[in-house]
This record gives structure tokens, C-alpha cells and sequence, in this order.
């Protein structure tokens, strides 16, 4: 398991995210004892940014808190199915209130986000392709103009995130996802609204099956 010294600020913010990928990637597998002042050594931090990681992490329902303390809960298929099943709730309420005000929205925020994600995935930089994916499926909740709805979505992006690390990793040419985002952006835009969200579905449903596939790979490799 590869860790590195938590040295930019913010550092409750940077640990949290190294713990919630490795965790995402079952580096920190499932019944793990987080100790408090192992991660803060490990990660070369004081013990409150760990309190705090801890704290999100198990509003994320990656960790939880026992008896004897925080034990990792890792991302099981349940998991994925609950955090699928809300993002589709979540992002179909934002497309289609986006479609209901489409003639006075300016596009021009998802158009940016798809040239940069293809210049990503021309370039073969997963890390880079999946915050402008990320991006993009936050240019609706924007573009909604609901704040409380894309407050939903901003809880949620960060988990979503670790797991775009891991397949996009996995998929070696990103460029017919780009495209996908593309034909999505263009339905939305001016397909049926039914056409909109059935699309979106079967987007989301490609995205879990593929974590789905990758978690399964993940946990076949033997322990380092």
C-alpha cells in the first residue's frame, strides 16, 4: 500500500481524500482498525485532521465507529447500487429542470467541459479526464440553478470521484467515454426529455458496472 506525506494545506483535506481513495481501491480493506495515531504518522499528520477525515468518511459510510473504534467498511455492491441509484435522482431532477429553461441556458459551460475532456483523453491523462467528467455532470446541477440540489451533489462528488480514479485508470483509450458525454450533452440539449434521462440512466449504469468490474479485479490481485 503506497502513502505519501500529507504536506500542502489544507491537510485535513488532503488526507481525506488519500484515505478515501485507498480505501475506494481496497487498499485499506474492509475490517481495518484506523488507529488515530497510526494515520497520523503514516500520513505525517496531528491527530485532529484525522478525527475530521474520519468523521466524513463515515458520513460516507466508508468507515464506521465500534466499540473499540473507527473500523474501514470499504465499497461493497450495495453501495454502489445506493450511490448510483441517488445520482441518478439527483442529476435526472437537475437535467430536467436544465430542459425546462434550455432556451435562456448558456450551454457554453458543458461545451468547454466536453473540448476538455477530450483534449484529456487525446492526451491519455486519466486524472485530468476524470475531474473534467466530473465537471461536466456538475455543469447541470449549476446550470439547474437549485442550490440546494447541487449541495446534494457536492457531498456526493467526492466518492464519485475516487471511483472515476479507478476505471478510468482501467480504460485505456477514454476517448468513446468523451463521446458519450457528447451524445448526452446533445440529447439534453435537444432530444425528448425522456430520451434525456433514458440516457442518462444507461450512462450511469455503464459507470457502476464498470466500478462494479473493477473492484472485482481489484480484490483478485494478491496483497502487496
Amino acid at each position: 500500500m503506497l502513502v505519501s506525506p500529507v504536506r500542502h494545506s489544507p491537510l485535513g483535506e488532503q488526507l481525506l481524500d488519500q484515505l478515501r481513495a485507498l480505501i475506494v481501491r481496497g487498499e485499506l480493506a474492509a475490517g481495518t482498525h484506523l488507529v488515530e495515531g497510526w494515520v497520523a504518522e503514516n500520513f505525517g499528520v496531528s491527530r485532529g485532521p484525522v478525527r475530521d477525515a474520519l468523521r466524513q468518511l463515515e458520513l460516507e459510510g466508508l468507515v464506521e465507529t465500534r466499540r473499540r473504534g473507527v473500523f474501514v467498511r470499504g465499497l461493497t455492491d450495495t453501495d454502489l447500487v445506493e450511490l448510483y441509484s441517488l445520482r441518478g435522482a439527483l442529476e435526472g431532477l437537475a437535467i430536467r429542470t436544465v430542459r425546462a429553461n434550455r432556451s435562456t441556458v448558456d450551454w457554453s459551460v458543458v461545451d468547454d467541459v466536453l473540448a476538455r475532456m477530450r483534449e484529456h483523453a487525446e492526451q491519455g491523462d486519466p486524472a485530468r479526464f476524470a475531474a473534467a467528467d466530473l465537471d461536466f455532470h456538475s455543469a447541470f446541477f449549476e446550470l439547474a440553478g437549485n442550490r440546494r440540489l447541487a449541495a446534494t451533489w457536492a457531498m456526493h462528488r467526492p466518492i464519485f470521484a475516487a471511483m472515476l480514479d479507478v476505471t478510468n485508470t482501467r480504460d485505456r483509450d477514454l476517448r468513446p467515454i468523451a463521446d458519450d458525454h457528447a451524445e448526452l450533452a446533445g440529447t439534453v440539449k435537444d432530444g425528448t426529455e425522456r430520451d434525456a434521462l433514458a440516457q442518462l440512466t444507461e450512462h450511469l449504469d455503464g459507470s457502476r458496472d464498470r466500478m462494479r468490474a473493477s473492484l472485482a479485479e481489484l480484490a483478485e490481485r494478491p496483497a502487496s
